[in-house]
């Protein structure tokens, strides 16, 4: 499978997100998926892709071309990607992966699944996103999808597409074992029908 991680270039001071990190490279990496994701060796970032790489995994680095080329040269990958801009790379992500996984991050993290989540309810997509639960982190932002729910914004139906797991082996065999709905098709198509 080709599975994008969505995590950011900031190096958080609680460890356990680096380890985590780091077993999730190293686990795409000997189950043979590819690892695409936005190309940086900051953050955690670079330290998911160094993990995968050092496995011998193939990783492959979407990076927006407004970097400089110092940024862009900064981290081995066994594709390098360039892009126009950073919608575009999360459009190359979203457009080249079977699967997600992000990881404990800021808005830049939350902006890409989130775009996941929007494709999957409008019935764009059918792809699911794993949401590293690292201590916690994602529990939050789980409360808040059932507040939108309860005050009429969402319905967690859609949330079948989304998996939270505090273990990345774990995740990475729930992202595997996922089953489409098959009564569900892009929108276009479901509407068609209906004509």
């Amino acid at each position: 499978m080709n599975i994008s991680v969505f995590c950011g270039a900031s190096r958080p001071s609680n460890t356990q997100y680096i380890a985590a990190a780091t077993l999730l490279g190293k686990s795409l990496a000997r189950e043979g998926h590819t690892l695409l994701y936005g190309g940086s060796n900051l953050g955690l970032m670079g330290v998911v892709s160094s993990a995968a790489l050092e496995e011998g995994g193939h990783v492959v680095g979407v990076i927006p071309s407004f970097f400089s080329e110092e940024i862009i040269q900064s981290q081995p990958v066994s594709e390098l990607v360039r892009v126009a801009s950073m919608a575009e790379r999360k459009e190359y992500l979203i457009a080249h992966s079977d699967a997600f996984v992000a990881l404990p991050g800021g808005i830049g993290t939350l902006d890409e699944a989130f775009e996941v989540m929007v494709a999957n309810q409008l019935g764009l997509s059918q792809k699911p996103l794993g949401l590293l639960d690292t201590n916690h982190f994602y529990q939050h932002l789980m409360a808040q999808l059932e507040h939108m729910e309860k005050e009429g914004f969402y319905n967690l139906t859609h949330a079948k597409y989304l998996i939270l797991e505090e273990q990345p082996d774990r995740l990475l065999q729930r992202l595997t074992d996922f089953k489409p709905d098959p009564d569900r098709g892009h929108v276009a198509q479901r509407l068609r029908h209906k004509s």
